[in-house]
């Protein structure tokens, strides 16, 4: 008699739980459970190509107010122009340290970004020059293409330089930040002298 009771007690529990899966699982609005943190995906912000009431023109993404500077950009002011390239010359000065480990640094980031083209000495006479491409000027003993010798290359002429690109050699500004910009000039003034 006690072994009836268990087996109908658990016979009860079992269709109860089925039942109950049952009721829940055939909601017509098709739920999908409860949520957890449903701001995560339900957001109250606009997204940036979603129209919005609280401007003017209706557009979320709207352009930074003029003369702003976004936090951790720095500003280089200075055109792509020749004009631009000379002002930099005079103007544009490392305030980077000149420390054993920025020059370490300025020697990997060379040997990684500019080497293939300018070789690893500076020469010009990197990888890409078996290929076909003209060779870059020798830091050392070449004349710059916009007048006077590339070993008196200022900060500001390899800064502008590096940021804008010149001739072949396209920008880095994607690829080296300011500051690496910076390390590499401090390891370029190094060749420099070779």
């Amino acid at each position: 008699m006690l072994a009836m009771n268990k087996f109908r007690i658990l016979g009860l529990a079992v269709i109860t739980i089925t039942a109950s899966i049952v009721v829940t699982s055939c909601d017509s609005k098709r739920s999908t459970g409860w949520e957890y943190a449903p701001n995560m995906y339900e957001h109250i912000a606009y997204d940036p190509d979603q129209k919005n009431p609280n401007f003017k023109d209706g557009k979320t993404a709207q352009l930074p107010p003029a003369g702003t500077t976004p936090i951790g950009f720095t500003r280089f002011d200075y055109p792509k122009t020749t004009e631009g390239y000379e002002l930099a010359s005079v103007e544009v000065k490392s305030m980077l340290p000149q420390t054993q480990k920025n020059y370490a640094e300025g020697k990997a980031l060379f040997v990684t970004f500019c080497s293939p083209c300018h070789g690893a000495t500076g020469q010009g006479d990197g990888i890409v020059t078996t290929h076909g491409f003209p060779p870059p000027p020798s830091y050392s003993k070449g004349q710059s293409s916009r007048g006077g010798a590339m070993k008196d290359l200022t900060d500001g002429k390899i800064y502008h330089t590096i940021t804008y690109g010149l001739n072949a050699m396209g920008s880095y500004a994607s690829q080296l930040n300011p500051e690496e910009r910076w390390k590499v000039i401090m390891y370029v003034h190094h060749l420099q002298t070779l």
